[in-house]
């Protein structure tokens, strides 16, 4: 870092000569820059040469950092440009109806990748439509939105989807054309409910902050949209179904899916190491999603090849669950799964072997010393003896899963 920017705008009860005095201080090779809307540290922006030429990015140009859902729990940044995110947004908003009378409610997170871009806020904006912001995507609070502000289009993961279905009422949505779910497979059984229950069309959304999206079509027949997730927007968009060797699968078999196109990095920024791993020397990015691809292209999603657990559209590594847990001074080894869950996709299982005994409230107790985030708290723990191990010595998390029985969410 090389500066501190703070808005003068935030509170009038700040002392910023004092401030820049603390930060010389604590850190003298950091400036602090105060910005208030007409001055930028100590730069009037209304005296300035007009005459300057404003600066112009290139389309090659990095225009934001999304973030990746971190392997080893630390996401890395995935650089996209002008001209590969503008590309995203308008095949986007192409395959998914968008126009001038679209009214976009933002329900999820909107610095996530798929409100934000898939096509998100900015495809509706980028069409002329309206965008409509909500706090929550709870039933009380985006249902109360939604009557009032009568959207046509929003993105939410299945769980979202699933508690809006179930709402006594659901009267507020029938303004709704089209419900994109995407972050994680939606339960067929639940996706064919959504015609029933909403009244609008299911639009299945399957893609990754790094590049490459799928997306049923809007005129798809019923058991395309129930069914898959869709296929590649682009026709540029090249995929790769793989076996663990490399070696490229029959058609309609299971493996992991490589991809590359227009709009898919070459690599995440700054993390060599990281790269040479995700990505083949031929430029495909490994994914980690295992698929199978139907007759007429649209990819079914079976699961991850990474050791992830996918709760409600977060992508949580297992490994950092299992660092937290490991430690807690009652336990000796840890290892978590996903379990199996009907509305969140997967919920998370944590197996222990401890010096004394633990519950699962003190488990997650600790998670909350930790200031872990809480959707990574264990749903469930279970102790153990010992883990159960492969011939090669690993844990043996296929053993563990046959342990558990799948969640009925709530």
């Amino acid at each position: 870092a090389k500066a501190i920017v703070v808005s003068s705008g935030v509170t009038d009860e700040i002392d910023f000569t004092k401030l820049a005095e603390r930060v010389q201080h604590k850190a003298p090779s950091l400036r602090l820059v105060v910005v208030d809307g007409h001055r930028v540290g100590g730069v009037d922006l209304d005296q300035q040469d007009a005459s300057l030429p404003p600066h112009r990015p290139q389309g090659h140009d990095i225009a934001l950092l999304l973030l990746s859902g971190g392997t080893t729990g630390l996401p890395k940044l995935i650089p996209r440009t002008h001209d590969d995110y503008v590309y995203n947004i308008r095949k986007s908003s192409e395959v998914s109806g968008f126009d001038d009378q679209t009214r976009y409610l933002v329900a999820l997170p909107a610095g996530h990748n798929f409100p934000l871009g898939c096509p998100g806020l900015l495809g509706a904006l980028g069409e002329g439509g309206c965008v409509i912001m909500a706090r929550s995507p709870s039933v009380s609070v985006a249902l109360g939105i939604a009557a009032r502000e009568r959207p046509t289009a929003v993105a939410v993961v299945p769980a979202v989807a699933i508690s809006w279905m179930d709402a006594d009422d659901t009267s507020a949505l029938e303004s709704l054309e089209v419900l994109q779910v995407g972050g994680a497979r939606m339960n067929p059984e639940a996706a064919r409910r959504v015609g029933e229950r909403l009244g609008c069309t299911l639009q299945q959304v399957f893609g990754m902050a790094e590049g490459l999206l799928n997306y049923t079509r809007l005129d798809d027949p019923d058991d395309v949209i129930i069914n898959t997730q869709g296929r590649p927007v682009s026709e540029w968009d090249e995929i790769v179904v793989v076996d663990d060797l490399g070696n490229a699968v029959q058609h309609g078999e299971v493996g992991e899916l490589l991809t590359r196109g227009p709009y898919t990095i070459r690599g995440y920024l700054r993390a060599p190491e990281h790269n040479l791993r995700s990505f083949t020397p031929d430029g495909f990015y490994r994914t980690g999603d295992l698929v199978r691809v139907t007759p007429e292209g649209n990819l079914i999603v079976e699961g991850r090849s990474r050791d992830h657990i996918n709760r409600g559209g977060e992508k949580i590594s297992a490994e950092e669950i299992e660092n937290h847990a490991l430690a807690h001074p009652a336990v000796v080894n840890a290892a978590a799964v996903g379990i199996p869950d009907s509305v969140m996709g997967e919920r998370i299982g944590l197996f222990a072997v401890v010096r004394d005994n633990l519950t699962l409230d003190e488990m997650r107790s600790h998670f909350r010393q930790r200031e872990v985030a809480t959707f990574k708290y264990p749903d469930s723990l279970t102790l153990l003896d010992e883990l159960p191990v492969t011939n090669v010595g690993k844990v043996d998390k296929s053993a563990l899963r046959s342990l558990l029985t799948p969640m009925k969410g709530t």
